[in-house]
């Protein structure tokens, strides 16, 4: 008895297992739902089969059923690769079911390449029906009278589909408006003018093709708001003229140290011109001493050279009176 009662218990246990496992590779309110949508199904061959190939029945069941109701046939084989690439399979769905709708002519192809290259497929195909409006910061620019101008735009952009694989994306489109803004006031002749026809600013850039190689089609550009900023020309020749006094300044104070050095060396030379001159006076009585020895000059012609002297000493006293006044002053 009690090995029947040990052989039941295993035998339960094999069944509630089997069951377990029919019910896990076969799930079967999945595959009656599959089948009451109209949507054929086979049990072995794509039941266990998705679980065999590690790909969650429920995803693909229940996304071909999203998109049987909605009147669009997608093959069974192609919504597996791609959840098996990493893509996701009822986003994709969706889109195409809202492609569809909007008549914009998707494909599961396209709607496949978009999804895998990153972007969001179900939100660029809400973009393409309905647009978006974007804003740009603050962009400053110098209009040629000097005066800077402050603009803000709303770019209303519009997904483009065809160019969502490999497009650049909405940075690249503010970037590529703000540089028309820059261009456009730059090319003012005065802020004036930007301020009266702010609509020229939208003219000029729209007109530019900035939506070339984008995810996205430029539908209008509207100035927001213009503001005045500074007056970048008054400060910029300010600073010139600063630079300019202060390299005058350094020439002024070049030309005035080259002047003291120029006179630094005159009063250097015209020392030594009068160390030459003491020099000179020195050797004259030696030469004198050296005349009386030798006999060239007598006593008389000695007292002729002194009196030659006094007068010359005395002339010069007369002719510069002035200098004797300074003197006695001092």
């Amino acid at each position: 008895m009690e090995a029947l009662t040990g052989l039941s218990l295993v035998v339960i246990i094999a069944i509630i297992f089997i069951i377990i496992l029919f019910f896990y590779f076969i799930p079967i309110r999945l595959y009656i739902a599959a089948i009451a949508s109209g949507v054929k199904v086979k049990i072995f061959q794509d039941l266990i089969g998705m679980r065999l190939r590690r790909v969650p029945p429920s995803v693909i069941v229940n996304s071909l059923i999203t998109a049987t109701k909605a009147g669009i046939v997608i093959e069974q084989g192609k919504l597996e690769a791609h959840y098996l690439a990493g893509g996701n399979v009822l986003k994709v769905v969706k889109a195409l079911i809202s492609a569809d709708k909007a008549n914009l002519g998707l494909t599961f192809e396209r709607a496949a390449a978009i999804d895998l290259a990153g972007r969001d497929v179900l939100e660029a195909v809400k973009m393409s029906v309905l647009p978006k409006v974007i804003e740009t910061p603050i962009v400053a620019a110098v209009a040629k009278d000097g005066i800077q101008l402050k603009a803000i735009a709303r770019v209303t952009v519009r997904a483009n589909i065809e160019r969502l694989v490999g497009g650049a994306g909405e940075t690249t489109v503010l970037a590529r408006v703000g540089e028309g803004i820059v261009s456009t006031i730059g090319s003012s002749l005065t802020h004036k003018e930007v301020l009266e026809n702010p609509d020229k600013i939208s003219k000029s850039v729209l007109a530019k093709g900035l939506d070339s190689g984008t995810a996205f089609e430029i539908l209008s550009i509207d100035i927001a708001d213009v503001d005045i900023g500074q007056n970048i020309g008054a400060i910029l020749q300010t600073d010139q003229a600063e630079a300019d006094l202060k390299v005058a300044r350094a020439k002024a104070e070049e030309r005035r140290a080259a002047a003291v050095a120029t006179e630094q060396e005159n009063i250097a030379e015209v020392a030594k011109q009068r160390a030459r001159v003491v020099e000179a006076e020195a050797e004259v009585p030696k030469a004198i001493a050296e005349a009386f020895r030798t006999g060239n000059l007598g006593v008389m012609d000695y007292y002729n050279i002194k009196n030659i002297q006094a007068d010359t000493q005395m002339r010069d006293a007369i002719s510069k009176p002035e200098d004797k006044k300074k003197n006695k002053d001092g």
